[in-house]
C-alpha cells in the first residue's frame, strides 16, 4: 500500500529534480506504472481512498447494546469477555460462544473511543520527597514454624534515589508508622524534606468536609520532631504516591522469586524472615548507589535522641478488672480496680504501668472487639465465686491449653450438675496459678490419657509425683561419664 509520504517524494523528484519518472518511482519504493497514475490524478492517495463497505450482516449486539455500556461506564477495566459470558448466562438462547471475538472486537472499540485519564512524569530532586504506605504480604504464604503468619510490611522510599526500607507489622497503627519511619530515617542517616503517605487514619483525619488541619496530632507531632514537611495524597488516587506503589511490585516480585529459589516457604522464626526480607532490600539499595550519594548530600539532620516508639494512653480500670485499650480489652492484675494507669503501645507488646511501675505487660491486640484475659488476674476471684465462671464472658480466655479444655469437657461428662464441674476446674487452674502451669499440665495429660477421674487431689498427688521424679538424681550416672571420658 503506497502512503503519501512516498508520492509527496515522487513528486517532488520528478518536479523540482527533473529526474525521470522511472528513476523517480525507484527512489520512491513503488512501480513506474504507479507513478504515472498518481502523477496523472494529481493527488494523495488519501484523497481517493474509499470509505470501507458496510457490513451486510446484522448487528448481533445492538439489541443489548446499551445495557453493556452501562456496565463498562460503571468500570471500565470489566474485561470483554466476562461481560460476555454474563450475556451467555442471561440471554442463553440469542448468543452462541463462538460470537466472543465479534463482542471484544466491539467492545475494544468503544474503549478506544473513550476519554482516558493523563498521566504526568513527574522530576523528582535529590533529598526533596519520601513517600511510605503500608502494603499486605499475605499472598506469599509465609509461615513461622508452620503456623500461617498474616502480615503488613511498612515501606519508605525516597522518591529521587528509589531507597527503600522496610519493617514487618501486624496493622496500620500509628506506632507502626513511627516506629517504620523512625528506623528509615535512622538508618538513612538524615531526613528528606517532605514526607507524603495516602489518605491512612494513623496519620489522616478523613473527614467528609476535608479542612487545612487534616494530619492528626500524633502524626503532626511526628513530623515537628523531625523537621519534615507531611503531605497526603487526594483520597482514591493511589498514582500521586505512585514511587511506593511501584516499589510495593518490585519488592513483592523479588520476594515471590527468593522464596521460590529457597525452595520452601517457612522460617524458623520471625528473626529468620526479617532477615530474609533485610537481604532483598539490601540487593534492590545497592542498585542505587550513585544516586543515594545525592540524595544524602541534601538530607537534613537527625535529631540526637529518637522519639519512644511507643504510644502513651491514660485508661481507668473496669470492675471486671479489665482495661479498653484500641477498642480491644485486657485484664489487669485486681489490685488495680478503680485505678487510672498509663498504658504504653508498642509494635508487637503493650505495658500497663502505675505509679511509676511496671504491673503488667502482654502482646498487642489488632483488630476491634478482640480480648486477652489472664486467669492470673480473675482465679482468686472466680473460685470465691464459681457460678460467675458459666455464663462469663470470656470464659473461653481461661483455658490456657487444649489440655485444660478437654479437662473441663471431661469434667462437665463426669458430672450431673454443672457447678460441680466448673468447682473442679477452677480449683485446678488456681493450682496452675500457684505452682507450675507446665506442671499442672502434664499431670492433666497422664489422667486423660489413663481415663482417671479427675479431682483436683488427683491432680495434686500426679503433679508431686512427676516433682519427685524430676528431681531424683542418680548419681551412678556422672561416674559412668567420667569412666567413659577416661577411656
Amino acid at each position: 500500500m503506497i502512503a503519501d509520504q512516498q508520492v509527496t517524494y515522487l513528486f517532488s523528484l520528478v518536479r523540482a529534480k527533473r529526474m525521470t519518472i522511472k528513476a523517480a518511482a525507484a527512489k520512491a519504493a513503488m512501480s513506474e506504472s504507479s507513478a504515472h497514475k498518481y502523477l496523472r490524478l494529481n493527488g494523495l492517495p488519501s484523497a481517493f481512498k474509499r470509505p470501507p463497505r458496510p457490513s451486510r450482516r446484522p448487528d448481533a449486539f445492538s439489541g443489548v447494546w446499551s445495557e453493556c455500556v452501562r456496565f463498562l461506564e460503571a468500570d471500565p477495566k470489566l474485561e470483554a469477555k466476562a461481560l460476555f459470558e454474563y450475556l451467555l448466562d442471561k440471554y442463553p438462547d440469542q448468543f452462541k460462544p463462538r460470537q466472543l471475538r465479534t463482542f471484544q472486537r466491539r467492545v475494544r472499540g468503544w474503549k478506544a473511543r473513550q476519554p482516558k485519564e493523563v498521566f504526568f512524569e513527574q522530576v523528582y530532586q535529590p533529598g526533596d520527597r519520601a513517600q511510605s504506605d503500608f502494603t499486605c504480604m499475605n499472598h506469599l504464604g509465609i509461615t513461622i514454624q508452620g503456623v500461617p503468619f498474616p502480615h503488613l510490611l511498612y515501606h519508605f522510599v525516597l522518591a529521587y534515589s528509589n531507597w527503600e526500607s522496610v519493617m514487618v507489622c501486624e496493622s496500620e497503627s500509628f506506632a507502626s508508622l513511627r516506629a517504620g519511619f523512625q528506623k528509615a530515617v535512622y538508618e538513612l542517616g538524615g531526613v528528606p524534606r517532605m514526607h507524603q503517605t495516602d489518605s491512612m487514619s494513623c496519620a489522616v483525619k478523613n473527614r467528609a468536609n476535608g479542612g487545612a488541619d487534616v494530619f492528626t496530632d500524633a502524626y503532626k507531632e511526628l513530623m515537628a520532631y523531625f523537621g519534615v514537611e507531611p503531605r497526603r495524597t487526594q483520597p482514591r488516587r493511589p498514582n500521586e504516591n505512585g514511587k511506593v506503589e511501584q516499589r510495593h511490585y518490585r519488592l513483592k516480585r523479588a520476594a515471590e522469586n527468593a522464596l521460590t529459589l529457597r525452595g520452601y516457604r517457612d522460617f524458623d522464626s520471625l528473626g529468620a524472615y526479617k532477615r530474609f526480607l533485610t537481604k532483598i532490600v539490601t540487593r534492590l539499595n545497592a542498585c542505587h548507589q550513585s544516586e543515594l550519594d545525592q540524595e544524602r548530600a541534601k538530607l537534613g539532620a537527625l535529631p540526637v535522641r529518637r522519639l519512644d516508639s511507643c504510644e502513651r494512653l491514660w485508661v481507668r480500670v473496669t470492675r471486671g478488672s479489665t482495661i479498653l485499650v484500641k477498642k480491644n480489652r485486657y485484664s489487669v492484675p485486681s489490685t488495680l480496680i478503680g485505678q487510672r494507669v498509663e498504658v504504653r503501645l508498642y509494635v508487637q507488646r503493650i505495658e500497663v504501668w502505675h505509679a511509676q511501675t511496671l504491673r503488667e505487660q502482654m502482646p498487642r491486640l489488632y483488630g476491634d472487639g478482640r480480648h486477652l484475659i489472664h486467669y492470673l488476674h480473675v482465679i482468686r476471684d472466680l473460685v470465691r465465686k464459681p457460678g460467675a465462671f458459666a455464663g462469663y464472658r470470656y470464659r473461653a480466655d481461661l483455658f490456657p491449653t487444649h489440655i485444660f479444655r478437654m479437662t473441663y469437657d471431661a469434667l462437665k461428662a463426669a458430672h450431673s450438675v454443672g457447678l460441680a464441674a466448673d468447682k473442679v476446674y477452677l480449683k485446678v487452674l488456681e493450682l496452675a496459678a500457684k505452682e507450675s502451669e507446665s506442671g499442672v499440665e502434664a499431670a492433666l495429660t497422664r489422667l486423660l490419657a489413663d481415663q482417671i477421674p479427675i479431682t483436683l487431689e488427683a491432680v495434686q498427688t500426679c503433679l508431686s509425683a512427676s516433682d519427685l521424679s524430676s528431681t531424683g538424681v542418680k548419681l551412678a550416672r556422672y561416674d559412668g561419664l567420667l569412666v567413659e571420658q577416661v577411656q
